[in-house]
């Protein structure tokens, strides 16, 4: 069976505040630990009205503390914005909290705009020293070497694994040139998501954390009793990218009023280019679209968001993806035992 696994923004609804978002992620990771989702990563974003996990490390311990067999990290902390020392000492105090369960996502780009940047870091660095600072912190991880001046305390030795994310195919060929798991930002970036997918996997060389390629695509499902409702949730999303696009950020709206709504030809093109991926419908709606998905791109790992207004109907989205997650795997050992 694939495993399905969460990414959470943690979004700040309308009529509510980062309190609330906060405790409705842990809620989120304790309804995914017992619906079997194999991983809860937090996301981090600044200077962003409508998303709670800035602190992404601090997010995390709300999260560990709250459960106690799902895996729970970061997807990612953007590296350009912290010192990989930093990053080493607070992840390792993750996992030496709560050995075997912590995750270190890694991506590029400072997940906010140049001021808020300058704001997080002072001094702004060069992206392409990531990959430095990448291999940085994975030293930080591995067992002191003697006469190791600089040492990661908690960190080093606990091997916190680490992923590296994309939006593009500098991901993908990173991850490959070090042998790390990708995750391919497909839920709100899918436009280079085959040829980053397609090149990881042709140049990856098998490292000390990982001997083939795992790929993690991540993707936009909302899911609901019914096709009409799952898409009046989405409207959600929908108001929330061409905000974004617009330069008007905000809190994640309610869904529309109106479920009969079109978008204009602007906000089409807007939804297109970041929503193309997004599986949106009922039990069955989903099944047929992630069927179809992992068809075409054979990911070893899928990671669903879903940004729902209303926490309840957040929790049945997920819900609703468990139960499509279990067809599809006795589907496929259905199809075997008869072959």
């Amino acid at each position: 069976m694939i495993p399905f696994s969460v990414l959470d923004l943690a979004p700040v609804p309308e009529g509510s505040d980062a309190g609330d978002a906060l405790r409705n992620a842990r809620s989120l990771a304790q309804r995914a630990e017992a619906l079997g989702f194999h991983r809860y990563w937090l996301a981090e974003h600044h200077n962003m009205v409508g998303i709670a996990s800035a602190a992404t490390a601090v997010a995390a311990m709300h999260v560990l503390d709250g459960t106690s067999t799902i895996r729970v990290g970061a997807g990612g902390v953007m590296l350009p914005n912290h010192a990989p020392l930093a990053i080493a000492e607070q992840f390792g105090t993750l996992a030496a909290l709560h050995p075997g369960r912590v995750d270190l996502g890694l991506g590029r780009a400072p997940g906010s705009d140049g001021v808020t940047a300058r704001a997080m870091r002072r001094t702004l660095t060069d992206p392409d020293d990531f990959p430095r600072d990448v291999m940085e912190l994975q030293h930080y991880f591995a067992d002191a070497q003697p006469g190791q001046q600089v040492r990661a305390v908690p960190g080093e030795g606990l091997g916190v694994p680490i992923t590296i994310l994309g939006s593009s195919t500098y991901g993908g060929q990173l991850a490959a040139a070090l042998g790390l798991p990708h995750a391919f930002a497909a839920h709100f970036a899918p436009a280079q998501m085959r040829e980053s997918i397609a090149l990881y996997r042709a140049h990856f060389r098998p490292s000390a954390q990982l001997v083939r390629p795992h790929m993690m695509v991540c993707l936009n499902v909302t899911a609901a009793d019914t096709d009409e409702e799952a898409r009046h949730l989405f409207t959600s999303v929908e108001q929330q990218f061409i905000a974004l696009r617009l330069g008007t950020p905000g809190k994640l709206p309610r869904p529309l009023a109106d479920r009969a709504h079109e978008w204009g030809p602007r906000e089409r093109m807007v939804l297109q280019s970041a929503l193309s991926q997004a599986i949106v419908g009922s039990r069955d709606t989903v099944r047929r679209g992630l069927e179809a998905f992992v068809a075409e791109h054979r990911p070893d790992e899928i990671l669903v968001t879903a940004m729902v207004h209303d926490h309840a109907a957040r929790l049945r989205s997920f819900e609703i993806v468990a139960e499509v997650r279990d067809a599809m795997a006795a589907g496929a050992s259905a199809r075997v035992a008869a072959e």
